[in-house]
């Protein structure tokens, strides 16, 4: 049985002033690089092929966890957001006609002007998934993580998500056939590890 543990990179200052990133290569922030010093992954993903997006805040919070470079893979960069990177979505809510919304009333074919759509990403995505072997470990991004657990628990950006993306844990799905595979694994304390 393969299986894929998704792991969100850390906190950047764009995420902190709700900052929409994208494709932007935006690096952590010092809070985050020193929070996830002090974490690694767990048994058994700490064996596991580890994979991250290009992007530099994923290849460092993957270094940082797991004590070594991680395969590069560019289907695992950020769904591109176009025209609306680098701007904030609470404002692009209270801007009219800017076509923004809440991801529960997306759908898959929802694209940012200039971006690209969910159905988009899994596109780009799905290959690499059915090149995987093994237990791997893949450092990305919120994007790519929804559109994957989206596929993983038959959720169509419609509605309150089945899922909740949150820092410092790892979502595993199996991949024989796509689906969730138990509760979100933390990341342990790095003294911890064997």
């Amino acid at each position: 049985m393969r299986r894929l543990a998704l792991l969100r990179h850390g906190h950047t200052d764009w995420n902190r002033a709700g900052r929409i990133q994208g494709r932007s290569d935006i690096p952590l922030d010092d809070a985050a690089r020193h929070d996830l010093g002090a974490l690694a992954l767990p048994a058994p993903w700490d064996r596991a092929t580890l994979w991250s997006s290009p992007l530099s805040r994923a290849v460092e919070t993957a270094k940082l966890v797991a004590g070594h470079t991680p395969r590069n893979a560019p289907a695992l960069t950020e769904m591109n957001w176009g025209d609306w990177e680098g701007q904030r979505g609470r404002d692009l809510l209270d801007t009219p006609g800017s076509g923004y919304r809440h991801i529960e009333d997306w759908g898959w074919d929802f694209r940012p002007p200039a971006g690209e759509s969910p159905a988009e990403v899994w596109t780009r995505i799905d290959p690499w998934l059915a090149g995987l072997t093994g237990d791997s470990v893949a450092v990305c991004h919120i994007g790519i993580m929804r559109v994957i657990l989206a596929r993983a628990h038959g959720w169509n950006f419609d509605g309150i998500p089945p899922f909740k993306v949150k820092r410092n844990r790892l979502f595993v799905v199996s991949l024989d056939p796509l689906a969730p595979s138990g509760e979100p694994v933390r990341l342990i304390p790095r003294e911890a590890r064997p």
